[in-house]
């Protein structure tokens, strides 16, 4: 709003008081909202209370004061200075500058409290209380100011038809000069002329005088530019704004006139889909479209006028937007009438496709309100079920429906996340995994018929938001991650996984077409999400479900971003330095994809080349020994002439000395070693899912693998691990056979107390056997087993088949 200086001295409050100075006022006259107008030109809300006028002794003045109603107190301390210029608007605004770049407005709830305090401000400025701004000037210059004491008020011509361009010309030479527009805003004000001008514009019309039409054009763009909010009042006035919205559709710079009316009465139609009973409500909302309309579609863009030109406008309509909302929300009928028929089977789909497009926009309002009034609405909305009639709504067959729901549950999801998930953890204690509102909102990003998927990169976003434990709640009796994450694994993760373990049967993707990749590429950044944040729940999932091999299919997709989507899956595995999941890799030979798919890169230097020599690097750079040996004993030959980085020649030295450290070992060392890795282990290790693996491996236990008995190992061998052997049968073995303590106790000196042998081709495995009398877990040939002795690298070749020994 424009603020003007100059002005006379004060008088005594007449109610004898602050009125509210120590608490709440019971009647509603003086409720107001407090608020600033921030750097971005948007009003800020600071707050409600009562708004009371009084002598203030340290401001040495009358002053405004607003005392919170919530609390007492004080949200504003204004002296009512003589020089400063306030604005009344819309008869329930009053808005004026405290300083150079800081403004104020005051929203009063009843036009008698608005009134009441602009007399009081009036009389303190000694001004006539029917004006509508309390000073003439602003920002004059000095030669302005000087101009102006021998100047007498702007004269503007008489409003004729012949005098349309002497009229445009003089609106078009004030816009310049703050004063000149002060003088002409003046003017155009006393003289009631926009209601002449619009009447001039009939007759142009009728005449079809297309000259007169755009010098109408500019005199009305010059008005706006006025940013004058009485100007407005007249202009949005119900019988004016059609006519101003006319004259603006005859753009001298356009061969043709816009038909801008004709879309406002025949192709807008406003559809009252619960009755409004308000008619201030129902003038209000048309008023605001229309005003919303000139700003966006009539007026020129904004980058055409000086800074701030329109920002009156834009006040004019967030403050419409505002009390929409506020009366909306106030109407408990109104809403209670609007859920009701939402969720009611009996009602047809072409009235509910229209209620939830009118709570879809009434959710957009909401965007434009402070964050206490937005609590206050989605608080409503909560209370009112929107949730439940979201989960109806959802369920339907209609696709616009559930597409305007779907807008309606981001808003949601934005707002506050811990309400959807506290409401969706409450309904799965009645409702099937099916018909929950999450798995809802899953299937339809699954069944998305967009070939580009838009709907369903907006839904894994919110799915996103709905798992990030980073705005989960933690309070002293329960904790929302826990809790929520349990239920989300439970009752939902086999619905998003769903389409990848369909399309992962095969060595490579039954359906590999775009769409299908898409889709999955999404669902895997979502899982890689949760691999980074979730730790222990999706670790579970993934070993349990073996998802990792399933993912590692995609690497033989023909789209290169999906395979990368598998590959960086597999990286973020690998980056948590996990033995849990490094186990599993080893056992799964879950790096044979990632090799083919390098290979069959050949020497194309690209993203995949890159991606997957980084994969190893890090392996080599963080010297991860579990997966350094178990590439090293499988892969080597495929990998060894590679020699343009020199990666994988990095991982053979570290095995090596790894093995080289292993031959010349020491009890005390062993022990050590023991005692490391005994009381290293964090607090997850005995959890299920490592008693999962340990009885996964015994129960695999097959007729046709080789237990040695204790006569084929060397005796030096028994000497170093029969201290540990008695250890281990005080501890876990009392009651097992003989060739069962000797297989668990040589084996407890590993860090993994489990292993596997068994027989497989030797495609599958090529790995190092020390000893040519037995492939024994522990045993001087076993790779990784502390203290074994024996030579390095001898591989038999004494059968077809290779003994494979992986660590769990």
């Amino acid at each position: 709003a424009p603020h003007q200086p100059s002005a006379p001295p004060a008088i005594a409050d007449q109610s004898g008081g602050c009125g509210v100075a120590g608490g709440r006022m019971t009647d509603t006259r003086r409720r107001v909202k407090v608020y600033t107008l921030n750097e971005d030109r948007q009003w800020d809300d600071r707050g409600t209370g009562h708004v009371s006028s009084c002598y203030v002794e340290r401001l040495k003045g009358m002053s405004l004061l607003v005392r919170a109603e919530s609390d007492g107190s004080l949200l504003l301390e204004s002296k009512i200075n003589p020089n400063t210029a306030y604005q009344k608007q819309q008869d329930t605004l009053i808005v004026w500058s405290e300083a150079e770049n800081y403004d104020l407005a005051l929203s009063f709830q009843e036009k008698a409290g608005c009134d009441e305090i602009w007399e009081k401000i009036c009389q303190v400025q000694g001004k006539d209380p029917s004006v509508d701004i309390t000073q003439d000037l602003v920002d004059e210059s000095e030669e302005e100011r000087f101009d102006d004491m021998s100047s007498p008020g702007l004269e503007l011509p008489s409003c004729e038809l012949s005098r349309l361009e002497e009229i445009a010309e003089l609106v078009a030479s004030s816009l310049p000069s703050p004063l000149r527009r002060e003088k002409l805003a003046l003017a155009l004000e006393n003289e009631g002329y926009i209601k002449k001008l619009l009447e001039i514009f009939h007759v142009c019309e009728d005449l079809e005088n297309i000259e007169g039409l755009h010098h109408l054009y500019e005199i009305i763009k010059g008005i706006f530019l006025l940013n004058r909010t009485a100007l407005f009042e007249v202009m949005f006035s119900e019988e004016c704004i059609m006519d101003v919205i006319g004259c603006l559709e005859y753009d001298p710079s356009l061969s043709q006139s816009r038909k801008h009316r004709e879309f406002l009465t025949k192709t807008a139609k406003f559809k009252e889909v619960i009755p409004i009973s308000d008619p201030e409500l129902k003038q209000k909302i048309h008023q605001t479209y229309r005003v919303q309309y000139i700003q966006d579609m009539v007026l020129p863009t904004p980058s055409v006028f000086e800074e701030n030109m329109l920002s009156t406008l834009h006040s004019f309509i967030f403050f419409n937007k505002v009390e929409i909302v506020g009366m909306l929300q106030e109407d408990e009928k109104f809403l209670t009438d609007l859920f009701a028929q939402l969720t009611d089977e009996a009602t047809d789909e072409e009235k509910r496709q229209e209620l939830v497009n009118f709570l879809k926009e009434f959710c957009a309002f909401s965007q434009t309100l402070q964050p206490q009034n937005r609590d206050a609405f989605f608080k409503t909305l909560s209370n009112m079920g929107i949730l439940p009639a979201l989960e109806v709504i959802l369920g339907m067959d209609d696709a616009q429906v559930r597409s305007a729901a779907t807008d309606i549950f981001s808003y949601l999801v934005e707002y506050n996340p811990s309400m959807v998930r506290e409401f969706v953890m409450q309904e799965a204690q009645q409702n099937d995994d099916d018909i929950l509102l999450i798995n809802l909102i899953i299937e339809h990003m699954i069944c998305d018929t967009d070939p580009e998927l838009g709907g369903a990169v907006l839904l894994m976003g919110l799915l996103r938001t709905l798992v990030d434990p980073e705005n989960m709640l933690a309070t002293a009796n329960k904790t929302e991650k826990t809790e929520f994450l349990g239920f989300f694994y439970k009752h939902c993760m086999h619905v998003l996984t769903a389409p990848l373990l369909a399309n992962t049967t095969e060595d490579k993707p039954s359906k590999d077409d775009f769409q299908t990749a898409q889709l999955l590429a999404l669902i895997l950044e979502l899982l890689t999400f949760c691999v980074e944040h979730h730790t222990y729940h999706i670790k579970n999932y993934i070993i349990n479900k073996d998802i990792l091999r399933r993912v590692l299919v995609l690497m033989a997709s023909k789209h290169a971003f999906l395979a990368l989507c598998a590959l960086r899956f597999k990286r973020k595995i690998i980056g948590l330095k996990d033995e849990f999941y490094n186990r599993y890799i080893m056992k799964s030979f879950l790096f044979e994809p990632v090799v083919k798919a390098f290979l069959n890169n050949g020497s194309r230097y690209n993203l995949m080349n890159s991606a997957i020599i980084e994969m190893f690097e890090f392996i080599r750079v963080e010297d991860i020994k579990s997966l350094t040996a178990h590439v090293i004993e499988n892969y080597w030959k495929a990998l060894e002439d590679v020699d343009y980085v020199q990666t994988f020649k990095g991982l053979k030295l570290r095995f090596e000395q790894q093995r080289e450290r292993q031959d010349n070992p020491k009890l005390d060392s062993m022990r050590s070693i023991l005692r490391n890795h005994r009381y290293r282990r964090d607090a997850r290790t005995l959890e299920d899912e490592e008693e999962m693996w340990f009885n996964t491996d015994e129960d695999d236990m097959e007729d046709g693998e080789a237990v040695v008995p204790p006569s084929d190992k060397p005796k030096n061998d028994e000497d170093i691990m029969d201290p540990i052997s008695k250890f281990m049968e005080r501890k876990k073995l009392k009651e097992s056979e003989e060739k069962e303590v000797l297989l668990k106790t040589n084996l407890s000196g590993r860090q993994s107390p489990s292993f596997k042998l068994s027989f497989s081709s030797g495609t599958k495995s090529n790995l190092t056997s020390q000893s040519s009398a037995s492939n024994l877990p522990g045993s001087p040939g076993s790779p990784g087993s502390p203290g074994s002795p024996g030579s390095p690298g001898s591989v038999s070749k004494s059968t077809s088949q290779m003994a494979a020994i992986t660590t769990k």
